[in-house]
């Protein structure tokens, strides 16, 4: 690889894994943060859904706005927002600022994400899938290490440290940026001079604001019903209006000639729906126990941050020790055999965790965490071939699009399930009752495998 292909991944990488990065850490910070705000589970979860609410959104928004604006532009512009917003997230005066200061920065992560790709494949020539798989392990190893660190500063400073951390990413990803990143050509813009009506019809913004109002309206009526055991009139007509939002949703979408989300591809293509409902369950399985179990160590086994960072690496190390492995399997025996190992796997990690109680030993969870981290391993790879053969050729951009927003769904959906099963005071019998829904999801995903195998 050339040298200044090094240099142009380096810069791209340490934009790109920004957002893994902070959307891993977090569950680390979530018991601290109930401390300090003085909420329960359900309430503070909603620094989760506000990040991956807004990243589902902003992604393909700011992925398309590249073509109009430039990558190069989109890329820099996303540093000094994820830059501001760890700025000023530590000030927060409350827990509302807080959630507008991580959606601020999961807007500004999800600019890098949304280009990062596209801009190896249209500057790096030569070598160009080593290329990618190097960025993937900038995206998957800030994932995947993300509670560690978090574990780490927090234990040594505080849940502040956990934005401070991004401020030496950004400054010197954007030095690495401007340097390195090419300026885009005319040519590469092929939708600039359009007028603002025909843009916003091609960013499909009326889809886009009914699918976050209603997402954001649904879960708030849910959650809050969680919160309180009682089913006031505000929150029913709240989770009413998401119900009806997101129904104008699918109406928008099947109707729009540029969709948000392309709802007809799901019906044009069976096969490669069922890999993105597999892909969506995966998630729900694994960022339920993501974040889930750090709350739970802390504040119910009472175990410090920084050790819970420490118990959380083995989840990590054991997905990035996977990926590789999982790599040549599929490659010689396709994605089946892989992915039943998977869903094997994640049964066995949610029935050991249900017959975990209050004297079992802490560290018993880090089996229950490998057995995780192998899954998550196998799927992400197996998964992608699975998509590859099922998804037409002709269709692979829109294809991966579709898969990106799945594990959105999935990791939306784990924090709901977590919320809902754990919310309002954590303890034991939540996280056995957490895992054994797990456990069934679990065995979908097996009987889901099965019939691959014997397709």
């Amino acid at each position: 690889m050339k040298n200044r292909n090094r240099w142009l991944l380096i810069a791209v990488g340490l934009g790109v894994l920004l957002n893994p990065l902070n959307s891993s850490m977090i569950s680390i910070a979530l018991a601290r943060l109930q401390e300090v705000y003085r909420l329960d589970y359900t309430a503070v979860s909603w620094v989760v859904f506000a990040f991956y609410i807004a990243s589902s959104v902003a992604q393909p928004v700011m992925g398309k706005a590249s073509d109009l604006f430039g990558r190069r532009r989109i890329f820099l512009a996303g540093l000094v927002v994820a830059f501001a917003a760890s700025i000023l997230a530590p000030f927060s005066p409350g827990f509302g600022w807080l959630i507008v200061c991580r959606i601020i920065q999961s807007i500004g992560t999800s600019m890098m994400v949304a280009v990062g790709m596209a801009i190896v494949r249209v500057h790096i020539k030569e070598n160009q899938a080593a290329a990618l798989s190097v960025l993937s392990v900038f995206l998957s190893g800030a994932a995947a290490v993300g509670p560690f660190i978090g574990g780490v500063i927090i234990g040594w400073w505080d849940w502040e440290a956990i934005f401070w951390v991004n401020i030496p990413f950004t400054a010197a990803g954007f030095l690495f940026a401007w340097r390195w990143i090419p300026e885009d050509t005319p040519e590469e813009s092929p939708v600039k001079g359009l007028p603002l009506s025909k843009w916003l019809e091609i960013l499909d913004v009326k889809g886009i604001v009914l699918f976050a109002a209603g997402l954001t309206a649904l879960l708030l009526g849910v959650l809050s019903f969680k919160s309180t055991g009682a089913a006031a009139l505000w929150q029913i007509l709240t989770t009413l209006a998401g119900l009806a939002l997101l129904t104008l949703f699918v109406i928008q979408e099947l109707r729009s000639a540029s969709p948000f989300i392309p709802l007809r591809t799901f019906a044009r293509y069976p096969a490669m729906t069922r890999v993105n409902v597999e892909y969506m369950l995966v998630n729900v399985l694994f960022y339920a126990l993501f974040f889930g179990l750090p709350s739970y160590l802390q504040t119910v086994r009472e175990v410090s941050v920084f050790h819970t960072g420490i118990l959380m690496l083995s989840l990590g190390l054991c997905s990035l020790a996977a990926a590789p492995v999982a790599g040549r399997w599929v490659d010689r025996s396709g994605p089946g055999p892989a992915l039943m190992l998977s869903a094997l796997l994640m049964m066995f990690g949610s029935l050991w965790l249900v017959m975990m109680n209050e004297s079992s030993p802490v560290a018993g969870v880090c089996i229950a965490l490998a057995a995780f981290g192998i899954s998550n391993g196998l799927s992400g790879v197996g998964l992608q071939a699975a998509l590859f053969q099922s998804s037409p050729q002709e269709i692979i951009g829109v294809a991966s699009g579709v898969f990106n927003t799945s594990r959105y769904f999935g990791t939306i959906l784990s924090s709901l399930l977590t919320g809902l099963v754990m919310g309002g005071r954590l303890s034991s019998g939540g996280l056995r009752s957490l895992a054994l829904v797990l456990t069934i999801i679990a065995i979908l995903l097996i009987l889901m495998n099965r019939q691959r195998l014997r397709a």
